[in-house]
């Protein structure tokens, strides 16, 4: 509430007398401004999601009863990082043994490690690929939860599905590590673990290096 004091004219005595009107403030406008605001606050934070890596760790079991489940020769591929961004790859086991598989060398661009990943796991990569498309054009009405089932039932169900061991020495760095999970996840793969890097697959590192 306020007040506007107003003179008036004279009176007699020469005294003036003042009049005083009384005004309301329209408060409409500060309404409208604190729901644009709220609207606004309420947008930004749903968008502002904080986006993380999701990686499910093997549990430690300390039992020499429990076996290391087996893993198709087939269906495995090494991928070893180096120092300097240097990533190389190799099928099958490395059986000191037996003869030692070729190790290729690549990088991380799309024509380099994702065109060989995307190779190997085109038959469940073209069908998660087609089940979002169907998604995004509405052809499939589905809660995001829903998609992300169907997605990992896709994973799943191919039975000839890569498997990549993922392998880095002392010298590579934590970026090219999260690189190649990234590609995980850009091409599909459903089944990958982080593990050591055996002693007979150092040589054949340095032995790359050597050959340069």
């Amino acid at each position: 509430m306020a007040e506007i004091i107003q003179e008036e004219g004279k009176q007699k005595g020469g005294k003036k007398k003042a009049k005083k009107f009384s005004t309301n403030i329209d408060m409409t406008p500060m309404v409208d401004l604190m729901c644009l605001l709220i609207t606004f606050f309420m947008l930004t934070t749903a968008f502002s999601k904080p986006k993380a890596m999701e990686i499910t760790m093997p549990e430690k079991k300390n039992d020499p009863s429990v076996k290391a489940p087996e893993i198709s020769a087939d269906r495995t591929m090494n991928i070893l990082i180096s120092g300097n961004d240097q990533i190389y790859y190799f099928f099958g086991m490395a059986d000191p043994k037996k003869p030692l598989p070729q190790l290729i060398k690549t990088d991380y661009s799309k024509d380099g490690i994702r065109k060989v990943l995307l190779q190997r796991n085109k038959i469940v990569f073209k069908a998660v690929t087609d089940l979002r498309e169907k998604v995004l054009k509405g052809e499939l009405v589905m809660a995001d939860t829903t998609v992300n089932r169907k997605i990992k039932e896709l994973k799943k169900s191919d039975k000839n599905a890569p498997i990549i061991l993922i392998k880095a020495d002392d010298k590579a760095k934590y970026k090219n590590l999260v690189d190649i999970i990234d590609e995980m996840a850009i091409t599909n793969i459903a089944n990958y673990a982080i593990v050591d890097m055996a002693p007979t697959e150092k040589q054949m590192l340095e032995s790359a290096a050597a050959n340069k």
